[in-house]
């Protein structure tokens, strides 16, 4: 099943989600899916069960509440957005498998310009670990023990993803070289002293453009069907 690209630059993120809406709404059995890409001026987006506290200060960037799934993240200049507007259904993906297929196109993604990452059980998005696996753990500002561990690494993706009536929209942010001081104004995905960081910081001196056209082949690579076996033989 074909995908249709489409580059949409520095779009505006109200308009972006609202034509996402309308194209949802509007599709048929006959539609073809597409995948936007883009970058976003300075927003903090909420998801539908967002807690407000995990919002501590969000100066004068916009805040700008969504029907995606998730908590609060930033969108920022120097961040890859990618919306890929699927029929689940017709693909034969199930939400679960949509999730980690998007994870792993990421993974990938970065894998190609040399960054190692990987999931965090519990908490949707993708990581890299930032000290050495046998580094001893911070003793300040600890995390509580119940839920997700994450020391050592930092989210360098996030995923947040709605779907309606089998199709998906939203999708993921990849955080290729951009100004990371807003995370500080939240707690990431609801979680507090969550590290952020990028692909720049990582080492990897990639452009958005550079990123944008390998993750799209990457996505097109999970999307596609399983090849047929020939049973007559």
């Amino acid at each position: 099943m074909h995908v249709i690209v489409k580059q949409l630059g520095m779009a505006e993120y109200l308009p972006t989600i609202q034509a996402m809406e309308a194209f949802t709404a509007q599709r048929t059995l006959l539609s073809e899916d597409e995948l936007w890409l883009c970058e976003h001026a300075a927003v903090f987006t909420l998801g539908q069960g967002a807690k407000p506290e995990h919002l501590l200060n969000p100066g004068t960037i916009p805040v700008v509440q969504t029907a995606r799934g998730g908590q609060v993240t930033y969108h920022g200049p120097g961040q890859l957005v990618a919306y890929p507007l699927l029929n689940l259904k017709q693909r034969g993906i199930f939400i679960k498998e949509y999730v980690r297929r998007l994870e792993q196109v990421v993974i990938d993604t970065l894998l190609h310009f040399g960054i190692a990452a990987q999931r965090i059980a519990g908490a949707p998005g993708v990581y890299v670990r930032t000290t050495p696996a046998h580094s001893p753990a911070p003793t300040a500002s600890p995390l509580p023990s119940a839920g997700p561990s994450f020391t050592g690494m930092a989210k360098i993706a996030a995923l947040g993803i709605k779907v309606s009536k089998s199709c998906a929209y939203h999708g993921l942010a990849l955080n290729v070289a951009m100004d990371l001081q807003p995370y500080s104004r939240i707690n990431p995905c609801g979680y507090q002293h969550l590290a952020t960081t990028d692909m720049h910081t990582m080492g990897a001196s990639a452009t958005v453009a550079e990123v944008s056209a390998v993750l799209s082949a990457l996505l097109a690579q999970q999307l596609a069907p399983p090849p047929s076996i020939d049973k007559s033989s």
